[in-house]
């Protein structure tokens, strides 16, 4: 007979997207639920991110009249991952992604809205689409959370404390100082933030607002969410998991969880030894953005029990720069704006610099294996044309901190030669590479790499400039260069789950009382990523789908009772 000191149909580890979207519905189907967090606050990466979920077929593009359906998300993820991950895994999340977004919006606090024109990252493949699939939430008012609100997890950078925008505004706004649809809505995001202040709110976005909407759905349901308490270890009776050894004010707890429990802890991205072990080199989690407390828990805990993991290699990458203050920074847009190049060691461009960001980091690796040292760091080059009319990460157009230029972040030179020599690149190369691009950016077409010719490259690239919204000369003194690493979201590989979201064992049969969601399983998306928001799409989708399958159960048992 075990001895608990807690007993709760299910449990919950991890605070992120796919937790909370888990402990939610699982709650409204009537199971006694509890949240387990490691960290002192809640919100896991999912609270550091854009906010942003890719669902195929969402009820918001239906509203809209844009046409998209089930059959073009199944081809489309076939095409763009294919035999990586299974195929009803894959469907799974097609079939189930709409009906997730229609259940967030008519039973929590969450809003969301759609994001125009923000394309599929590979929209000419088969079911891709150009007109954008991805949703976001839009801005939430952190004074809601009440006593709660000390404990959500802050934002990476300070300054999204300041300025709050949502995606959709940001993009619009990085033209501010070409287009005229950037200076309006430069206005009605200032006159949104005014209004907020006037009325006493402290508004958040992004990442933030999306937790801080779920934490709120998770107050007002009365669901325990018990912080600083990580989880050590499960307990199992006749193959069955059917407990957790939580750790709590210095107490060591054994929870009894009689339907299953829920592995949401995300993935190891600060824990250097396991990078070190699975992925490419040089790797490092100073170059991650992903929570500081994601350290590989809940995949060790599963390993114990023979579970099968994958994908361990893989990240949700994205170029990364280190500002001043040693924090990483996700570029996404930079490379795509019109007037930058990214060069290699020998002074060379060696890609299309607007592909999307983790295909970028892919080759980065692949070229650096070819020729070590020579892609990691990269360099993205730029003229003071492009400094004054684009921002750069967290640094406003036309501003040069002088902190930037000491600490070495931003490296300024007078020529094009006189900065590869200061950053350490083959000087003569880099000056040939600049001429050579500049003449293909004077007619817009870039014949080395294609760079614009996509859908997605042309979203983040500047539509004032024609015909190609991502080349312009790199032409006016002085120029800037930023180093560049494989930066990430979060570590891709994990324990291995079927479509329900149950863990299985190395020899593919199911571990009985055990589920995985977001970055603590082997993603869904292999080693691709579709579009914008799939990883947070496919935690909540997957801790959805782990809600219900629990719940299932409990109406089978309910049933096979009552006929006995």
């Amino acid at each position: 007979m075990q001895k608990w000191d807690e007993i709760y149909d299910f449990v919950v580890a991890g605070s992120g997207g796919g937790g909370m979207m888990a402990a939610i519905v699982a709650h409204d189907k009537g199971l006694k639920t509890l949240i387990v967090e490691k960290s002192k606050t809640f919100g896991g990466s999912t609270s550091l991110s854009g906010g942003a979920l890719w669902i195929p077929n969402n009820s918001f593009m239906k509203a809209e009249g844009i046409a998209d359906s089930e059959a073009e998300g199944i081809t489309y993820m076939q095409a763009a991952i294919g035999d990586r991950t299974t195929k009803s895994r894959q469907e799974a999340y097609i079939k189930v992604g709409p009906e997730m977004i229609d259940y967030i919006e008519k039973n929590t606090e969450v809003e969301f809205q759609r994001i125009p024109g923000y394309s599929d990252y590979y929209p000419e493949l088969p079911g891709g689409n150009a007109i954008g699939r991805t949703l976001e939430p839009v801005p939430f008012n952190k004074k809601r959370l009440g006593d709660w609100r000390k404990n959500m997890n802050p934002p990476i950078w300070p300054l999204m404390e300041k300025f709050p925008v949502t995606g959709k505004e940001y993009h619009k706004m990085s033209m501010m100082r070409t287009t005229s649809a950037g200076k309006k809505q430069l206005a009605k995001t200032l006159g949104r933030l005014i209004k907020a202040k006037v009325k006493g709110q402290k508004t958040c976005s992004m990442g933030q607002a999306l937790m801080g909407m779920m934490g709120l759905s998770v107050k007002n349901r009365n669901i325990p969410m018990w912080l600083n308490s990580p989880i050590k270890d499960l307990i199992v009776e006749d193959g069955k998991v059917v407990g957790a050894i939580i750790e709590k004010e210095g107490k060591t707890l054994r929870v009894k969880a009689n339907k299953g429990v829920l592995l949401a802890t995300g993935g190891f991205p600060h824990n250097q030894a396991m990078r070190d072990k699975y992925m490419q080199q040089p790797v490092k989690s100073e170059w991650s953005l992903a929570n500081k407390t994601n350290e590989g828990d809940g995949i060790n805990i599963g390993l114990k029990l023979d579970a099968a993991i994958d994908i361990m290699e893989d990240a949700w990458w994205g170029p990364a720069s280190i500002l001043s203050d040693g924090t990483p920074f996700f570029h996404v847009s930079e490379r795509a704006q019109p007037g930058s190049i990214v060069v290699n060691k020998s002074g060379k461009r060696f890609t299309n610099e607007a592909k999307p960001y983790a295909e970028m980091v892919h080759i980065l690796y692949e070229k650096n294996k070819e020729e070590e040292g020579s892609t990691i760091p990269c360099y993205i080059i730029f003229d003071s044309k492009f400094r004054k009319k684009y921002s750069f990460g967290i640094k406003p157009a036309g501003i040069v901190p002088k902190k930037d230029l000491e600490s070495g972040y931003f490296t300024r030179a007078n020529t094009i030669k006189e900065l590869g020599e200061k950053i350490g690149v083959n000087a003569e190369n880099l000056h040939e590479t600049v001429l050579k691009y500049n003449k293909m950016a004077e007619v817009g077409k870039d014949t080395e790499f294609g760079k614009g010719d996509s859908a997605y490259d042309r979203y983040y690239g500047d539509p004032s400039v024609q015909p190609n919204p991502c080349m312009l000369p790199i032409l006016k003194p002085p120029f800037y260069c930023v180093k560049l690493y494989p930066g990430d979201l979060g570590t891709k590989g994990g324990l291995v789950t079927n479509e329900k979201a149950e863990v299985l064992k190395t020899d593919g049969s199911v571990i009985k009382g055990l589920y995985a969601t977001g970055n603590t399983s082997a993603s869904v998306m292999g080693n691709t990523y579709p579009g914008a928001g799939a990883t947070i799409g496919a935690s909540m989708v997957f801790g959805f789908v782990a809600a219900n399958e629990v719940a299932s159960k409990v109406g089978d048992q309910i049933k096979a009772n009552a006929s006995a």
